[in-house]
C-alpha cells in the first residue's frame, strides 16, 4: 500500500502487475475494493492502480464537503507520484464525473478513458428524487443498506445471493460519513460543460438494468464526448461485481 498527500488528505492506493498504468477510479462506494474482480485479471498485462479517495473507507481528511475538483485533484497527483507519464483511466458512477474532470483539464495526462455506469450530474426528476431518498434514510442504518443494495444491484443478482453474501453486501453499505459525503456530492455534481472538451478516446458503458443510473445518461454522455463509443453489459450498477469478467474484457480490449 502507497500513500499521498494532497491538501489536507491522506490518500492510500495499491499497485498491482506490471506494464502501461491503468488507474480505477471508484465512485460512491466503500473504496477501491469494488474493483477487485476487475483488476485481478487488468494487471495481468498492466500496472492496476487502485486509489481510496476521499469520502472512502480507508482515505483520512478533514471530513469536509466532497467537490468533482477535490477529487480529481486527488487522482491527478496520484498519475503524477507514479512518475510513469500519462495513465489511462477507469471511473465507475460518481468516479466517471471525477475522471471526466480530470481528462478535460488535464489532457496530458490521460491517454484513454472509460466511464462505467457514468454520472457527470443533473438527470431529471425521477433520478433526483431517488437520489434524495437515499440521502434521507441515513437515519435508519439498517433501512439505506437495504435500500442501497436495491439499486445497487440487478434483480436477477440479489435473488441468486445466499442470506449470508447478502448480509455482507449489507455491512458494506452502512450510512458511514464517507458514504454521505459521496451522496451529497452526487446529488450536486454537474460536469457536462466539459464533456466536449475531453481529447481522448473514451468508451462508455451503460448497465442494462442499472436501478440507480439508467443507460439513458451513458448514451447521452456518449453522445457529448467528440470521440467516444458506446457499449452495454447486461448487469446492474455495480457492474464489476456482477459482471466482472465481461467488463475486464471491454476495457482491457478498449485500452489495447
Amino acid at each position: 500500500m502507497r500513500e499521498i498527500t494532497v491538501g489536507a488528505a491522506r490518500i492510500p492506493y495499491r499497485v498491482l502487475g506490471t506494464g502501461r498504468p491503468v488507474v480505477l477510479v471508484h465512485g460512491g462506494s466503500p473504496g477501491s475494493q469494488v474493483w477487485d474482480g476487475v483488476a485481478a485479471t487488468l494487471a495481468a498485462t498492466r500496472t492496476v492502480v487502485l486509489p481510496d479517495l476521499s469520502g472512502s473507507d480507508a482515505a483520512h481528511d478533514d471530513g469536509g464537503a466532497l467537490t468533482v475538483e477535490l477529487l480529481a485533484e486527488q487522482v491527478a497527483a496520484l498519475i503524477d507520484d507514479l512518475g510513469q507519464g500519462p495513465a489511462d483511466v477507469v471511473g465507475h458512477s460518481m468516479g466517471g464525473a471525477v475522471v471526466s474532470r480530470l481528462a478535460a483539464v488535464r489532457p496530458d495526462l490521460v491517454t484513454r478513458l472509460v466511464l462505467v455506469s457514468g454520472w457527470t450530474g443533473q438527470g431529471g426528476a425521477f433520478l433526483r428524487e431517488k437520489m434524495s431518498l437515499w440521502r434521507d434514510l441515513a437515519d435508519d442504518a439498517n433501512t439505506f443498506a437495504r435500500y442501497t443494495m436495491l439499486i445497487a444491484f440487478s434483480r436477477a443478482y440479489l435473488e441468486a445471493l445466499t442470506p449470508p453474501v447478502l448480509a455482507g453486501h449489507a455491512a458494506a453499505y452502512q450510512p458511514a460519513p464517507g458514504r454521505l459525503r459521496q451522496i451529497d456530492l452526487a446529488n450536486s455534481l454537474d460536469v457536462r460543460d466539459l464533456l466536449p472538451q475531453i481529447q481522448a478516446p473514451t468508451l462508455v458503458i451503460g448497465c442494462t438494468n442499472d436501478a440507480l443510473i439508467s443507460p439513458q445518461y451513458s448514451r447521452e454522455i456518449t453522445a457529448d464526448i467528440p470521440d467516444a463509443t458506446y457499449a452495454e453489459i447486461d448487469s446492474g450498477h455495480i457492474t464489476m461485481a456482477e459482471q466482472p469478467a465481461e467488463l475486464a474484457k471491454l476495457v482491457g480490449d478498449f485500452l489495447d
